[in-house]
This record gives C-alpha cells, sequence and structure tokens, in this order.
C-alpha cells in the first residue's frame, strides 16, 4: 500500500473482482438507516447541511440526490466510526468553500463537528484522486466529503473490512452491482450512481446495529426468491422475511448479517420504511393527578431524595412569540425541542456525556412552554430606567479579553452557577436532606449546599450579603416556601441586583414529581416581579449526584487568563 492510499485510509484490493453472472443478485440500493435521538431534528440537519431534500410521502428520511437516508428516533450506542460501516461520503464540485461554511457553523446548536487532521488542517487533496475531509453528524454518523465533479451528491458507503477484496466480492455476489475502480485508483462496486468502497480494518470490527449507522438496505422484486437463494449461499438471518410492524405498504423485509458485523435489510420493492415510536416515556410533570403528600416522622411534609431537572431541559424561559396561545407542546414538539436543546450544550460531547439524551431518562420531555407563568402573557415584565442602565453598564464593562479572574463569571470561577438552577444537558441532580427546623439542599452543578431554616428566626442584618442571599423557609400546607434576602447582587439572575427578593415554592405533586417555583422581586430592575416554574422528577433508582469537582484540572482558567499575560508580553516588547 503506497503512502497516498495510507493517507486516505483506503486500501486497493489486491485481487479485481471477476464478473459473477450466475451468483449475482439483481438488487439495487434503496437506504442507509441512521440512529439519531430525534429523526425530525436529523432530517433538519441534512437539509440544511448536507443539501438533502426531506422525503415527500415521509416524515423520517431524506433525498439526498436520488439516494435516501433514513433516521430511527432511538439512541444511538455511540459513532459509525471503526464499525463495519465507518462512514458513509458526499460529494461537492467545489470542497474548499463547502468545508470552510461548515467550519464557520461551528459545534453550537445542531452545529457541524469537523475532523482535524494531524496538522490543524480539515481538507487533504491526493493527486488524481480528490480532495476530502471528514465531519460528524450531531448523532456521530461519519461523513466523509470529496470533491469529486463526476458523482456530486451522495457519493459512497464505506465499509471497514478485515478482507476488503473479500467484502467486496461477497457483496457483488449477494446484491449484483458493477466492478469499477473509482478514479482508477480505488476498486469498488458501482451500484447505480452510488459507490460501495472498502478499507482495511484494524482488527475486528465493531457490530453496526445500535450504532450511529446501523444497516444499509438493498431492493429486491421477490423478497421470498432472493432469500432462498441467500439461504443456499449459507447468508445468516437476522430477522425472517415479513411485512414488519407498521410498515407503510405490504412489502416485505428481512435482516441479514454481512462481513465484518454488518447489518443489512433487503426489502422488497415498494417498501416505504416503517412508523416507530420511541419506547414510550411517561410525562408525569405535566399531567398531574390528586396525590397525598407524605410526612417526615416530625410532621413536615416529606421531600427528601435525589430530584432531577432532566425533565425540564430545553423549556425557555419566556415563551415564544410563535407560542403565545398554546396551552402545552405536543409530545413529537417537546421532544424536538429536547433534542435542540441538548444539542446546543456541550455539543462536542458524545450522548453518553448528555443526561437530557431523549431515551435515556425515564421521564418525557416536558411539555411546558415556558418557564414564566406570571405574568400570563409567560414574558418578564419591562425593565426600569435604572435596570436598563445596570444592564448597559454591565455590557460596557465586559472585556474583551479576560485580564483577571474578576472578569470572568462566578460559573468560571466555580463560586456560584446561577440564583436558580434552570436545568442544563448534564449534572441536574438535586439532593434534600431535612431535619427538625432544617432542610439540606445540594445541587450538583457546583456543589452547592444550602442549609436552610424552617423555625421563626429572623433574616441577617442588612449589611450581611451573600453570593446567594440570606435564606428563610417556611412550611404552608404541603409548601416549602423559602425567602431569600440579602444578596450582594455580584451573581446576577437576569441582570437582578443588590436589592432583588426571592422566593421560593417547593411542593410535591406526585410520588416522583416536585413542583418549583420562583418568584423575582427587584424593583429596582423590573417594573413588576415575576414568576417562573418547572419540575423535578425522582431519580434516586437510575440517578446519583457525582462530585463536581470545579476547580481540579480547572485549565479553562488558566487558559483564558494566558490571553492577556500574551498581550501584555508582547506590549512590553
Amino acid at each position: 500500500m503506497n503512502r497516498t492510499q495510507n493517507t486516505l485510509g483506503l486500501v486497493l484490493a489486491t485481487a479485481s473482482l471477476v464478473s459473477l453472472p450466475v451468483l449475482a443478485r439483481a438488487a439495487d440500493y434503496h437506504h442507509v438507516h441512521v440512529t439519531s435521538s430525534n429523526a425530525s431534528e436529523a432530517v433538519k440537519w441534512y437539509a440544511r447541511y448536507l443539501d438533502c431534500q426531506p422525503l415527500a410521502d415521509r416524515d423520517d428520511g431524506v433525498d439526498c440526490a436520488g439516494a435516501q437516508v433514513v433516521f430511527d428516533s432511538r439512541p444511538t450506542l455511540g459513532t459509525s466510526q471503526r464499525t463495519g460501516i465507518d462512514h458513509i461520503s458526499f460529494s461537492y464540485a467545489d470542497l474548499t468553500t463547502k468545508m470552510a461554511e461548515l467550519e464557520s457553523v461551528g459545534v453550537r446548536g445542531s452545529g457541524v463537528r469537523l475532523q482535524r487532521f494531524a496538522d490543524g488542517s480539515t481538507l487533504r487533496d491526493v493527486p488524481g484522486l480528490f480532495k476530502y475531509g471528514f465531519i460528524f453528524d450531531p448523532w456521530g454518523t461519519r461523513i466523509e466529503m470529496v470533491e469529486d465533479a463526476d458523482t456530486l451528491g451522495f457519493h459512497h458507503i464505506h465499509l471497514s473490512a478485515t478482507d476488503p477484496a473479500a467484502t467486496l466480492t461477497w457483496y457483488q455476489e449477494m446484491f449484483g452491482g458493477e466492478s469499477a475502480r473509482l478514479r482508477d485508483r480505488l476498486d469498488g462496486l458501482r451500484l447505480g450512481d452510488i459507490w460501495l468502497l472498502a478499507m482495511s480494518a484494524e482488527g475486528t470490527p465493531a457490530a453496526t446495529a445500535g450504532r450511529a449507522i446501523d444497516h444499509i438496505a438493498f431492493s429486491v422484486d421477490n423478497l421470498d426468491s432472493a432469500a432462498a437463494r441467500m439461504r443456499r449461499d449459507g447468508v445468516a438471518f437476522l430477522e425472517e422475511p415479513a411485512t414488519p410492524e407498521g410498515g407503510r405498504t405490504s412489502a416485505k423485509r428481512a435482516f441479514i448479517r454481512g462481513p465484518d458485523n454488518v447489518s443489512l435489510a433487503v426489502v422488497e420493492a415498494g417498501f416505504a420504511g416503517v412508523v416507530t415510536e420511541m419506547a414510550a416515556a411517561v410525562d408525569i410533570t405535566t399531567d398531574l393527578q390528586p396525590y397525598t403528600v407524605p410526612r417526615t416522622p416530625w410532621g413536615t411534609p416529606d421531600f427528601q431524595g435525589v430530584w432531577t431537572g432532566d425533565a425540564a431541559h430545553g423549556i425557555p424561559l419566556q415563551r415564544p412569540d410563535d407560542l403565545a396561545d398554546v396551552g402545552v407542546l405536543t409530545p413529537e414538539q417537546a421532544a424536538a425541542r429536547r433534542e435542540r436543546g441538548t444539542l446546543g450544550s456541550i455539543w462536542g460531547y458524545e450522548s453518553e456525556w448528555r443526561d437530557t439524551t431523549l431515551g435515556y431518562v425515564k421521564s418525557a420531555p416536558s411539555r411546558q412552554v415556558a418557564m414564566v407563568i406570571d405574568p400570563p402573557d409567560g414574558r418578564i415584565p419591562p425593565m426600569t430606567a435604572r435596570g436598563q442602565e445596570l444592564r448597559a453598564a454591565a455590557r460596557a464593562a465586559r472585556r474583551p479579553l479576560a485580564e483577571g479572574p474578576e472578569d470572568l463569571s462566578s460559573w468560571v470561577r466555580c463560586i456560584t452557577r446561577s440564583l436558580v438552577q434552570t436545568p442544563g444537558v448534564y449534572n441536574n441532580g438535586f439532593q434534600i436532606v431535612q431535619g427538625p427546623g432544617h432542610v439540606a439542599m445540594q445541587v450538583e452543578m457546583l456543589h452547592e449546599t444550602r442549609v436552610i431554616p424552617t423555625d421563626p428566626r429572623p433574616h441577617l442584618g442588612p449589611d450581611i450579603t451573600s453570593w446567594r442571599g440570606d435564606a428563610r423557609g417556611r412550611w404552608e400546607g404541603d409548601t416549602l416556601v423559602v425567602d431569600i434576602t440579602n444578596f450582594n447582587g455580584r451573581a446576577p439572575y437576569q441582570g437582578s441586583s443588590d436589592t432583588l427578593t426571592m422566593t421560593e415554592r417547593y411542593t410535591r405533586t406526585g410520588p416522583d414529581t416536585l413542583e418549583y417555583r420562583f418568584t423575582i422581586d427587584d424593583p429596582t430592575v423590573w417594573t413588576g416581579p415575576w414568576t417562573g416554574m418547572f419540575t423535578y422528577v425522582r431519580g434516586e433508582t437510575q440517578y446519583e449526584l457525582v462530585e463536581y469537582a470545579c476547580h481540579e484540572g480547572n485549565y479553562g482558567m488558566t487558559n483564558i487568563l494566558s490571553g492577556a499575560r500574551a498581550r501584555e508580553a508582547e506590549a512590553g516588547r
């Protein structure tokens, strides 16, 4: 293998493929099946970034220049890389421009993650072949971008094989295709306008089932006849030919095992996919039932346990304009919103880092439209003239390059995250421990614990202030009410000042739900008070608070401030 081939990671078959008119099966490429947490968001991503078109007759796939890519709404077991189907490929006439466009998008939101080579570049140019680079979709599908004017759009499917030549021979024997050489450099199969290529694997490739690229599908005219031939050839069936439950047509489908742990679907002509739904998670945060709150041995409502805000992740603080008249979201809308929220947070992390990945938690995404419930329009009241002045002053004081720790947020400095612990993509744990006269609340993100007295005692004097204020609790029936004053104003919430008074209300609304309401009253900043709400879900059987060791290895602080030190050194030269 020469150096050019090694750079590409493609392997030329050592023996040319022979024509097999007796064994070759008449089959057509049908689709690539990609696992994503939410099919509707995957359709939008491929349409936006890879120029595919949503299928006209279904909502779970796209047409990419004549090649279908279909999505399955369920959690993926990991990236396609180093499985039997390592990646799929798209071709563009001007790849340099396309990759620059994708790099400018960045990884935030439903963004694009580019794979960089050792020198930091995103493109390689192999003379006599083409330019190429790699990106990943948000669900772990590895995608090779190539510049091949002969085949634009969906370009090829790239297998990872212990024996590339034997693998390509097997596919030709099973499904036909034309033996060909891509740019006279790479042996492969030509299936209409789509190439099937193979590269040498380091060890046995991982199974594709459940991974980002779950399987490839081929279409035949008569599945029963094709299955009989395959059995005679020793093909192992993972699923026997049958019309699948939820099939959009009566066409049959079967699954077989291909070389190198590849799952393959064989479908009859006319197959139009399957209507599937993720395992139904019960929305216990929106539809509430009558509930009798349990009591502690000393008679107060019992809130003790580990809770999580995962179900509320994705709820916007204020009501969106396009949902002004909507009471609650549909389950489909809530799932899509959760997916967008998950992708919008630490996007580059794989799904195992994201506690809020659809299907990973027992509760369905909350269908609550917005956190602000008062005023009734779901919007924060207008700012006062003084509030606008404070906001403008805060913006003017921001330094484009932090010169010292004081220029950074209390979160970056590992002091406190926020006065309201709105759920993020992970670390949404919240533990409550109670005793006579006190309630202790620990939040996972930034490891803060508040010990709140519930016996009658006054607030501290006005001269004693702190980041999270001075909290005093009391019981009103089944609700714990916490009044908080004495803020130092250095960890503002939505622009609040040191004159803020905050009231929290905790109420158990079911065996596994804890409603949390927070009222923000700061007459210096807003023309009126406002209240937000979301619901925690009990997570003791699935969730354990982990140590949030914020300062350990806090390279962020050092690296951020190193910019200012470098600028100072340059100015001193």
